[in-house]
Formats: structure tokens, C-alpha cells, sequence
């Protein structure tokens, strides 16, 4: 159920074409935000937009890719030129690879740095500029609860994450002044199609990892994209308009065992 949570508010989601990205979009969307779907995959993003349309029409896809400086340049202009201002970023596009750090070949670790933490570094030092023009603005960056306890054979995956935890926290300190929030959540296994990809990596069965990946959380299962979505509608919301530097972990108690 809607209740207008972003009405009025112009939101960018990286990776919004499928996942926790679509999810956020369609939640956004649902609340009353004018959303623009940011993915290096067009045609995800216009099935993201099509799905939204189903219910709005201020639901829009713009070609990003996150480690482009001069694509972030572009699709920011892009969203400027339309809807005047940006007053939420979900910095949320990311790759995943497993497999034991011995194994990891440089390009992959490359790979995962630029898109991962490097995407995320450019989208707040492009789009904090932009809100701070306009009175400030909330911005989400999706983590990973990789980042806060080892995970064997996601070395390269939990370093980039790791970087977006510290980004987090110093973009809160620097940018408070200039009226924009910065937060971040931190999911365990979603329910996306990074599952297929992990349990190929891992060498079982998607229904396997699934039941594996269950077992280490408290309330059972895994989470679905639209709880991720849920926590990041609240930080991104005026709701949480006194919370800045916050971590979010979205993991149904499987961290808090964990020293």
C-alpha cells in the first residue's frame, strides 16, 4: 500500500533494470517519486519502467554505466535537463563473482572494483554536487553483509563492498554540511538472479544454495529484493531525515551472532 513516502521527490537507482535495483524502482514509483532507472542494460531498464507504468507513468530509463565518469556526466545532465533536480540516489549496480582468492584472476578483481566501488564513488562525487545545488537529498548505497564478516571465496566481492562501507561513512561526515544524508544496507543472499550465478560458482544446485544459505539466518530463509527495497525506501525517506552514517543489515539476524 502507497502512502507517499517520495511524493515529489526525484530518485536515481543504479542497476535498476533487475534485482534489488527493480525492486526499489517499483517501490519508489508506488510512493509517489518521479524515478529514473539508471542500467548499462537498456532493455532491462525499459521492462523495469514497463512494469511501473503499470500503476505510474513518472517512471523513466536512462543508460548508465557506473564506471564512466563520463556516462554518470551524461545521464546526470539527462535527468537535470528533465525533472530539474535529483533528491535520492540508490547507488545500487554491482557484480559478484565466488571462487577462492587464489583463483581470482586480476581482471575479475578490476571488474569488481570499478563497478562496485567505483560506481559508487562517482555517483556521490557527481550527484552530491547536484543536490547540494537544490537543498540537499538522501542517497543509499547497497552494500553487501560481505562486507562486515568473511565469506570464503568472495574475496574480491567483499573488498569492493568493504570500500562502499567506508565511502558510506566519510560521504556522511563531508556532505552533512551541504544537507545530503548518506546511509547504507547490507543484505545477505537475495533472492535475484546473482542466486543462479553463485550457486554455478559454488557448484550446486540454485534450490541447494538457497536451502544452505537459509539455514545461517535466525528467522530461516532468504530475503526477497523487496525487503532490501523496504529498508531502503525507509533511509531514503523523510522519515529518516535525522539518520546520516547509518548501517542497515538486512540479513534476518545471520550477523548477529558475529563478534
Amino acid at each position: 500500500m502507497s502512502t507517499g513516502r517520495l511524493f515529489g521527490k526525484v530518485a536515481m537507482v543504479t542497476g535498476g533494470g533487475a534485482g534489488i535495483g527493480r525492486a526499489v524502482s517499483l517501490r519508489f514509483a508506488a510512493e509517489g517519486a518521479t524515478v529514473v532507472v539508471c542500467d548499462i542494460d537498456d532493455d532491462r531498464g525499459e521492462e523495469t519502467v514497463r512494469m511501473a507504468r503499470a500503476v505510474t507513468d513518472t517512471v523513466f530509463a536512462t543508460h548508465l554505466d557506473v564506471s564512466g565518469e563520463t556516462s554518470w556526466g551524461t545521464a546526470l545532465d539527462t535527468v537535470l535537463q528533465s525533472h530539474g533536480r535529483v533528491d535520492v540516489l540508490v547507488n545500487n549496480a554491482g557484480l559478484a563473482y565466488r571462487r577462492p582468492l587464489a583463483d581470482s584472476p586480476l581482471a575479475e578483481w578490476r571488474d569488481l572494483m570499478a563497478v562496485n566501488a567505483g560506481g559508487t564513488f562517482l555517483g556521490l562525487k557527481h550527484v552530491t554536487t547536484a543536490m547540494a545545488r537544490t537543498g540537499g537529498g538522501a542517497i543509499v548505497n547497497v552494500a553487501s553483509a560481505a562486507a562486515l564478516i568473511g565469506v570464503p571465496g568472495m574475496t574480491t566481492y567483499s573488498a569492493a563492498k568493504g570500500a562502499v562501507r567506508a565511502m558510506s561513512r566519510v560521504a556522511a561526515m563531508e556532505f552533512a554540511a551541504d544537507g545530503v544524508r548518506v546511509n547504507s544496507v547490507y543484505p545477505t543472499s537475495v533472492r535475484t538472479g546473482m542466486v543462479v550465478s553463485d550457486a554455478r560458482d559454488t557448484g550446486v544446485s540454485v534450490e541447494e544454495f538457497l536451502d544452505a544459505a537459509g539455514a545461517l539466518s535466525p528467522l530461516g530463509g532468504i530475503a526477497e529484493p523487496e525487503d532490501v527495497a523496504d529498508a531502503v525506501l525507509f533511509l531514503a525517506s523523510d522519515e529518516a531525515r535525522f539518520v546520516t552514517g547509518a548501517e542497515l543489515v538486512v540479513d534476518g539476524g545471520a550477523t548477529a551472532g558475529v563478534a
